[in-house]
């Protein structure tokens, strides 16, 4: 399984969704992200939550067992393909940068996405939870 950082916030955010993510991160599959992915959730949980959030956020990799991938220049070819094809302004899936990295990982490593929205679904993308 691929781990977007949306799946994450919804946990360390406390979302009414949350119990839903945390199943899938209970899971015993292998669960990976990449460095750039695990980047932009540490931004947007230390800004949000401090350094406290940070802390959850490291418990959270740990229990959940998330391996990071380093981000190279292949994912990031297909990252750069996937906003062409889906990126903001140019489909109604709207992917930003950081969903781009996450939707490369998922296929370059042929692995279906846990993440939260919808945007996803608009793409070629597996879901984890469907």
């Amino acid at each position: 399984m691929i781990v977007d950082s949306s799946a994450l916030a919804a946990v360390l955010f406390g979302e009414s969704d949350s119990a839903r993510y945390l199943e899938a991160l209970a899971s015993p599959c292998r669960k990976f992200m990449s460095s750039v992915s695990r980047l932009e959730i540490s931004i947007v949980v230390e800004a949000r939550k401090g350094l406290a959030g940070t802390a959850a956020l490291s418990e959270l990799f740990a229990v959940a067992e998330i391996e990071e991938l380093p981000f190279d220049s292949s994912l990031a070819e297909v990252a750069f393909d996937a906003w062409r094809r889906w990126g903001k302004g140019r489909s109604s899936a709207a992917l930003n940068m950081g969903d781009c990295v996450s939707y490369a990982l998922s296929k370059v490593l042929h692995q279906p996405l846990l993440y939260k929205g919808n945007n996803f679904s608009q793409t070629d993308v597996s879901s984890f939870l469907h």
